[in-house]
């Protein structure tokens, strides 16, 4: 009894009893038995299996079921979070229930609230469920409702004559009140019989001579509209001496083909002028056409020859000589929408296996039947950035390879990725002797492009991998020595010219390598800068934005999981350096995560959602700090590998954490603030995700080598980065 008699005080005092979980406590059955509202979830990850739309204010009971009664077959667990840090939705109730079939409400839970008018947002916090979101709408009980109309009048002012009309101009003033309640929500007026209705704010000044009709309406805030009312007046010009017509002039716009005409459309605007009384009305005729008012420029679209007329009168009643324009318009050719058809050959001398011996040379054809034209060939080669394509590709690293290639044609047409794949091995021809794999399409010295083309040299490595700029220069002179002398033979080979030896070398005295600071071998692949941001791609939903600081934020835009990752290249054995904050608002949770080894997310057109790429083939690094919510913390390999608090420990908001992911072959080592607080050996394994149980590989492992990228859950999920480096090793 004393449990009932507390609740109710509180609801008297509009607070709401919460219970030790942190839900809100149990109130009395009557006060909201009228409404339960129920949100159910299953196996699907996006959304949730049922879930209302609609409420009534006032208390209510809120069940949350996520059963094998509700279809949960692979015990997922899920939650129900109202989003209270987003000034937009109502924010008074604090709900955040996780469940699961497995826990001792076997997965259905019940909480008491009390919704006041107006929406709420929610979703599930459980990381992978970006889309699993939605709104309730909560209206006001019954009783009071408004179905009266607004009561609206119209005043007409102005200087009028002895007949009663308005001399030069009348003004209509409109007014509008409601007796119903809910207040008047606007007032709309059409000036003529035909005209849109327009909204009113000011009065409306009518300055055209003739007759007129002014109707106009009101709605109420609660829908009611009231009945149309009109007033009529008329307008003469005042008294003048005006015998002179307006001047007139029309001109012809429009897209035109080689001989003049108009493809498709010609618009024809007309202009008149009256120094004298000024002008009244325009009027236009297409052909032998009648006259018509001008209130806008005239669009003609059938195919043929055509003749505009037009013609102004003034206030005083003067008639400018009629005029007309000429123009053709034809129809526009039929438009390419058909992309380029490829096809490639690999050619070579092959084993009694099948694999080329020593090298593959693939050459990559296109043509264009939409009639615009080929206007460029792009490939790939094993997942990496896609390069123009002028030759054919001579592959001769010992190994599996795949080269994924396109076109795109004059009308901006591009086809579908296609790819060949093929095995090389060891042959007469040795692999190249290149100190570093970079396939970038320009030379980069550090973090500085020097614009000269990353060809391939007389050893065949690329100008790129002989500079060696991730090597650990113990000195700047060292390092320019060296840049010099592969820059002297470059040129004595002939490929390099003057210009292009001094660029490279002012190149590596801007790269500051070899530098106090710059001997850790790390290479800067997000610095802070506009151009340095610019070269990492956005692939579903969420956004991140960069910060005056030079750190990036997520969820700065739109809502739903996503991802920022880095095209340029793919790493096997790696150290990756960075900093994160936790930059949610409030209480809120902030959720992120490093993705590290998944392929190249284009390459996977089965996935509707490219993001999901990295989920499925790559592992994320958790980062994760807040005690509710999310199982997996900070520095857990998320669906494979768990840290909980005691592990990692909780941050400040506002608090920046460095970390470093160190990946040798399957071995994962991860550090927060200099301390290892995860490792992890990747041999496969059950996993979080169902679809990610069948790893690729014959031996169970997932890939040696990939991209990374920064992961987005939502506008609400708040996560900073900054300062992203990455050292091979």
């Amino acid at each position: 009894m004393w449990a009932a008699l507390l609740a109710g005080l509180l609801m008297m005092l509009g607070l709401q009893a919460t219970s030790a979980s942190g839900q809100p406590a149990q109130a009395p059955a009557a006060a909201a038995a009228d409404q339960v509202l129920t949100w159910t979830a299953g196996d699907d990850i996006t959304q949730y299996t049922s879930a209302p739309e609609t409420a009534v204010a006032g208390p209510a009971t809120i069940v949350f079921e996520n059963s094998e009664a509700t279809g949960n077959t692979t015990s997922m667990p899920h939650t129900l979070t109202f989003v209270t840090s987003d000034p937009a939705y109502n924010q008074d109730v604090q709900l955040n229930i996780l469940a699961n079939p497995g826990d001792a409400q076997g997965g259905k839970h019940t909480a008491e609230v009390t919704l006041t008018p107006g929406t709420y947002k929610y979703h599930c916090t459980i990381p992978g469920h970006g889309e699993m979101q939605g709104e309730l709408v909560v209206t006001e009980g019954g009783g009071g409702e408004d179905t009266t109309a607004p009561e609206t009048s119209a005043e007409v002012g102005g200087t009028q004559n002895a007949d009663g009309a308005y001399v030069g101009s009348a003004t209509v003033t409109l007014a509008a009140t409601d007796e119903g309640g809910s207040g008047v929500e606007r007032i709309e007026y059409t000036l003529g019989g035909d005209d849109a209705w327009q909204p009113y704010t000011t009065p409306v000044v009518v300055d055209q001579v003739g007759e007129h009709t002014v109707r106009y309406r009101a709605f109420d805030k609660a829908g009611n509209a009231a009945e149309e009312k009109s007033v009529d007046f008329t307008v003469v010009a005042p008294d003048t001496d005006d015998t002179d017509p307006p001047e007139t002039s029309a001109t012809v716009s429009g897209e035109q083909d080689p001989d003049g005409a108009y493809i498709d459309m010609a618009t024809v605007t007309v202009t008149a002028s009256d120094t004298g009384s000024g002008v009244n009305t325009i009027e236009y005729a297409v052909g032998d056409g009648a006259w018509t008012a001008y209130t806008a420029p005239v669009m003609v679209h059938e195919v043929g020859e055509h003749t505009v007329r037009y013609r102004a009168t003034d206030k005083a009643g003067n008639v400018a000589e009629e005029k007309s324009v000429d123009f053709t318009v034809v129809a526009a050719p039929p438009q390419d929408t058909t992309p380029p058809v490829t096809g490639a050959t690999v050619d070579g001398t092959k084993n009694s296996a099948g694999a080329y011996v020593g090298s593959a040379k693939v050459t990559v054809s296109a043509t264009d039947e939409g009639g615009s034209g080929v206007a460029g060939v792009e490939y790939s080669l094993d997942a990496g950035p896609y390069l123009a394509y002028t030759d054919p590709v001579v592959v001769d690293r010992v190994g599996r390879h795949t080269v994924a290639y396109r076109a795109s044609d004059q009308a901006g047409n591009t086809s579908e990725p296609v790819t060949v794949s093929f095995s090389v091995v060891a042959g007469g021809v040795p692999a190249p002797p290149c100190p570093e794999f970079d396939e970038r399409q320009t030379v980069i010295v550090g973090t500085v492009d020097t614009g000269v083309p990353n060809r391939i040299t007389n050893n065949r490595c690329r100008i790129n991998e002989m500079i060696e700029d991730e090597k650990e220069w113990t000195s700047q002179a060292l390092f320019l020595k060296h840049v010099r002398e592969v820059g002297n033979a470059l040129r004595t080979e002939g490929v390099i010219d003057k210009r292009e030896f001094q660029a490279i070398n002012q190149a590596a005295k801007q790269s500051g390598i070899g530098t106090p600071g710059q001997t850790d071998g790390y290479r800067a692949i997000l610095d802070g800068t506009q151009e340095s941001f610019a070269k990492w791609e956005h692939v579903g939903g969420g956004s991140f934005g960069l910060n005056a600081d030079g750190s990036i934020t997520s969820g700065t835009s739109k809502d739903g999981l996503g991802m920022l990752w880095f095209p340029e290249r793919k790493y096997g054995n790696f150290s990756l350096k960075l900093q994160w904050r936790d930059d949610a608002a409030g209480t809120a949770n902030t959720n992120g995560g490093v993705f590290v080894r998944f392929p190249q997310v284009h390459d996977h057109p089965e996935e509707s959602r490219p993001e999901w790429v990295a989920i499925k083939y790559g592992h994320e690094i958790q980062a994760f700090d807040s005690p509710s919510g999310d199982l997996y913390k900070s520095g857990s390999v998320y669906g494979f590998d768990r840290v909980g608090l005691a592990g990692a420990g909780v941050t400040e908001k506002g608090t920046w954490n460095d970390y470093e992911i160190r990946v040798e072959d399957q071995h994962y080592s991860i550090f927060r603030n200099g301390v290892l607080i995860n490792e992890f050996d990747n041999f496969g394994g059950q996993t979080f995700y169902p679809e990610r149980s069948d790893d690729p590989g014959t031996d169970g492992r997932r890939f040696a080598s990939g991209y990374v990228g920064l992961q987005v859950h939502s506008t609400s999920d708040v996560v900073s980065y900054r300062d992203v480096r990455i050292k091979e090793l």
